[in-house]
């Protein structure tokens, strides 16, 4: 009778616990938040590798605006729409954005 008691018992036990452990995987804080949690860790750590790509790029672009006299030339007749003697400009119309048919 004890040994049946005592195995009753542990058996119980083990269920509770069970019940318990799939309660906690389920909820709020268990599986389903993990994998979550996951998803925005990849997501961040590929917004930050493209971030810092960009910032790379913004160096090198410095590197080569310091070191060039020639880049630097360029960038200032680009930006302030200079030109030099006998240099012609053609200045584009943007085209208009297309405007989605409506369906009937």
């Amino acid at each position: 009778m004890n040994f049946l008691l005592r195995k009753s018992g542990y058996l119980t036990l083990f269920a509770m616990i069970a019940v318990f452990a799939v309660i906690a995987l389920r909820g709020p804080q268990g599986i389903p938040a993990l994998m979550e949690k996951r998803r925005e860790i990849r997501l961040l750590q590929e917004q930050n590798a493209d971030l810092q790509k960009e910032n790379e790029r913004k160096r090198d672009r410095i590197v080569r605006l310091n070191e060039s006299q020639a880049e630097q030339e360029l960038e200032i007749r680009n930006r302030l729409k200079l030109l030099r003697k006998g240099e012609t400009s053609f200045i584009l119309p943007e085209p208009a954005p297309e405007q989605p048919k409506a369906t009937p």
